[in-house]
C-alpha cells in the first residue's frame, strides 16, 4: 500500500478523522501524519494566523492556540528540496484565497478553475459507505446523516410533537439574538449550549447529544453563523434529519443543495420584522405542506471529492 504523509495547521482537534483524510484512505493509501517539513501535502486550516495582523474573524477561545499554529512552518519548508503540495481546507465562512495555497476546498460557490474543489460542510458529515467511504463522524449529533432519509418527505410526525423549537448555540451574536427572540414570541425555545449554560465548555464535551433533544419538538431554530453564496453547514439537514422542521437564516443559493421549500427562512422575512412568521407556526395547513417537502431533491456522489483528492495526491508523489 502506498504511503501519503500528511501534515494538517490550524485546524480542529478532529480533523484527522474528517472526509478528506478518510477520502485518501478510501483510494488506497496509508496516511501518515507527520510534522510540515516532512509531508507531501501539506493541509492549511481556517485557524492558522498565517502573518495576520488580526483574529478578529476566529472565535476568541481558539486566538491562542491560532496565533501559535504557523510560526515555525515557513523556516521548516525553506529547508526542504521539494515543496509540498498546499491546500487551503476550511469548513468556516473564509475565502479560498485566505492563504496562499495550490488548492483549496470550500463551500464557496460560483469559482472557476481544477484549483478549487466545493464541499459545503454538511458533506463532511454524510455517510458515505455506499460508496466505499467510511471512517467520518458526527459525535455531537449522534450518527451520521442519511442521504436515503433527507430524500425523503419530512411527514408529519413533526405535528404531533411538543410544538416547541430548540436551538443549540455557543454564542448569540446578531443576527442570532434578534432571530431568536422572533422565534420567541411565536412559540417556545428549549436552549442548549455555553450560551445558555456557562458550566458547558463546548459542543463535544456538553453531553447533549442533539439527535435525542431534537426528537423532544417539533421544530429546530438553526440559523447560519454568517451569510454568504455556498456558506452551509450540517445545522439544516441535522434538523431534518432528527424530523424537526428546520427553522433558519441562510441566503437564496441555498437552492443548490437543499430544497427551500423543505424549510422555513427568516432571511427574506427580515425586512418586514418577521410578521409571517406567527401565521406560520400557527397554522397545520402550512405545516403540513412543509411535511410533504424533501430536503435533498438531486443525491450528491462523493466521487468528484475522490477524483480531486486523488489528483493532488498523484502530483505529490511524482
Amino acid at each position: 500500500m502506498a504511503i501519503i504523509r500528511l501534515s494538517a495547521i490550524g485546524v480542529t482537534s478532529d480533523y484527522y478523522g474528517s472526509l478528506v483524510p478518510v477520502v485518501c484512505k478510501a483510494l488506497g493509501y496509508q496516511v501518515q501524519w507527520v510534522r510540515p517539513k516532512h509531508a507531501d501535502i501539506l493541509i492549511y486550516g481556517p485557524f492558522g494566523n498565517y502573518n495576520q495582523k488580526s483574529l478578529k474573524w476566529c472565535p476568541k477561545p481558539l486566538r491562542p492556540l491560532a496565533s501559535k499554529a504557523i510560526a515555525p512552518i515557513d523556516s521548516w519548508l525553506h529547508q526542504r528540496q521539494y515543496q509540498p503540495i498546499k491546500i487551503f481546507q476550511t469548513g468556516e465562512n473564509t475565502r479560498p484565497d485566505y492563504v496562499a495555497a495550490d488548492y483549496s476546498i470550500s463551500f464557496d460557490l460560483g469559482l472557476s478553475g481544477s484549483h478549487h474543489f466545493r464541499m459545503p460542510y454538511w458533506m463532511e458529515m454524510v455517510d458515505w459507505s455506499s460508496e466505499g467511504v467510511t471512517g467520518n463522524q458526527n459525535p455531537r449529533f449522534g450518527r451520521l446523516l442519511s442521504l436515503e432519509r433527507l430524500m425523503q418527505p419530512l411527514g408529519k410526525d413533526f405535528l404531533s410533537r411538543p410544538q416547541k423549537a430548540a436551538i443549540f448555540a455557543s454564542h448569540l451574536r446578531e443576527p442570532r439574538r434578534t432571530l431568536l427572540e422572533a422565534v420567541k414570541q411565536q412559540i417556545e425555545v428549549v436552549q442548549y449550549g455555553r450560551s445558555f449554560d456557562q458550566t458547558v465548555k463546548n459542543h463535544l464535551e456538553s453531553g447533549i447529544i442533539k439527535y435525542d433533544e431534537l426528537q423532544k419538538v417539533a421544530f429546530n431554530l438553526c440559523p447560519e453563523n454568517g451569510m454568504h453564496p455556498g456558506y452551509y453547514t450540517e445545522k439544516i439537514p441535522e434538523a431534518f434529519m432528527a424530523g424537526c422542521l428546520p427553522i433558519t437564516w441562510v441566503d437564496e443559493n441555498v437552492k443548490t443543495d437543499f430544497n427551500p421549500n423543505s424549510f422555513i427562512n427568516l432571511a427574506p422575512m427580515s425586512h418586514n420584522h418577521f410578521s409571517e412568521l406567527q401565521e406560520i407556526l400557527h397554522s397545520q395547513k402550512i405545516l403540513s405542506a412543509y411535511a410533504e417537502q424533501a430536503l435533498i431533491l438531486n443525491k450528491p456522489s462523493i466521487e468528484p471529492l475522490k477524483n480531486f483528492i486523488r489528483g493532488i495526491i498523484q502530483e505529490a508523489l511524482s
